[in-house]
């Protein structure tokens, strides 16, 4: 028997064992609770970390709405555990069906959850930009990964969905019941598919990525001149509340919108100075004053990241006429 045959047949026996574990997955365990932001409306808070197993990938936020005529849901969160441990939250404020999921961006802890919602009959809404990524080989591979980082709770059973409807510009307003939402496209910014959900008859706002509130943001390969572009055009919905993709709600809209910005902004300054002058990156990132950022959750972890990431991009624009 060939070497090559050999590990074909021990590759096929140890995913047998692994989806003979997943069918014995047990419920997410982590502490979810829905909190009331307004009325009617809800969301769940995931913790200020990188998903991992220990927390379930329980790191994103998700909204709840709660109509005359049904439920809507935004992000699914980050696995399908953690999403039927949501539908179990909802269905103890509401006996109506859950209608509708929108999905601000397809990151994975954002979207792992949809097929749980997808079981139920719920319709999923996403902007068409996102269509480039589902295709992808990055989301093929970011599932590879995450069925062996985050096993058990991702396992050969998720999969990817599709929405049974794409967005496209300009707003699109969403009545369920005598509820209205208006769904707008600001994106290219943290993905190129990013929405933003806004109630105007309660000013929420449910902002996705676009802000981080408390912690780092997770840059990775966004436009961040479009992202900060995106922040001055949430001001313009005047929300009361705003909630955000990670971390708490924020009342005082324009603090936490600019703190997000703030740090995009620095990086950009930074790492485009350096990318300018040719500065190697480890020189520049040493070099850099960091104090204003570092005692944020996820410092350690995301900054330099987020730093090289943005000299790339820095460097690439550079270049251009």
């Amino acid at each position: 028997m060939s070497l090559r045959i050999a590990c074909g047949l021990l590759w096929v026996a140890l995913m047998g064992a692994g989806v003979a574990q997943a069918q014995r997955v047990e419920p997410a365990t982590v502490p979810l609770q829905l909190v009331q932001v307004a009325p009617a409306i809800y969301f769940v808070q995931g913790e200020s970390a990188m998903g991992s197993a220990a927390n379930q990938n329980f790191i994103s936020n998700a909204g709840v709405i709660v109509t005359d005529d049904g439920v809507v849901v935004i992000d699914a969160l980050g696995s399908p555990p953690l999403a039927q441990r949501l539908i179990d939250e909802i269905a103890k404020i509401t006996p109506l069906p859950i209608r509708w999921v929108i999905v601000t961006h397809y990151h994975a802890d954002h979207v792992y959850g949809l097929q749980a919602f997808r079981a139920l009959g719920a319709k999923i809404v996403a902007h068409s930009a996102a269509r480039e990524y589902l295709q992808s080989d990055t989301a093929r591979l970011r599932m590879e990964a995450s069925r062996q980082e985050l096993f058990p709770w991702i396992d050969e059973s998720t999969q990817l969905q599709d929405p049974d409807q794409w967005l496209a510009d300009p707003p699109w307003h969403l009545k369920v019941g005598s509820t209205e939402l208006v769904i707008k496209h600001v994106g290219p910014a943290h993905t190129p598919e990013d929405v933003v959900v806004y109630m105007p008859a309660a000013g929420v706002l449910f902002a996705g990525d676009l802000v981080f509130r408390g912690r780092v943001p997770f840059v990775g390969q966004a436009n961040s001149r479009r992202w900060i572009d995106a922040l001055d055009k949430l001001l313009a919905f005047d929300a009361r509340i705003v909630v955000p993709g990670h971390g708490a709600i924020s009342t005082d809209v324009g603090t936490d919108l600019r703190q997000t910005r703030d740090y995009l902004a620095y990086l950009r300054q930074t790492m485009g100075e350096a990318a300018a002058n040719m500065e190697p990156f480890e020189e520049a990132y040493a070099r850099v004053d960091w104090s204003r950022f570092a005692k944020m959750p996820l410092f350690a972890v995301a900054n330099r990241m987020n730093a090289y990431n943005t000299y790339l991009l820095m460097e690439q624009e550079g270049k251009k006429p």
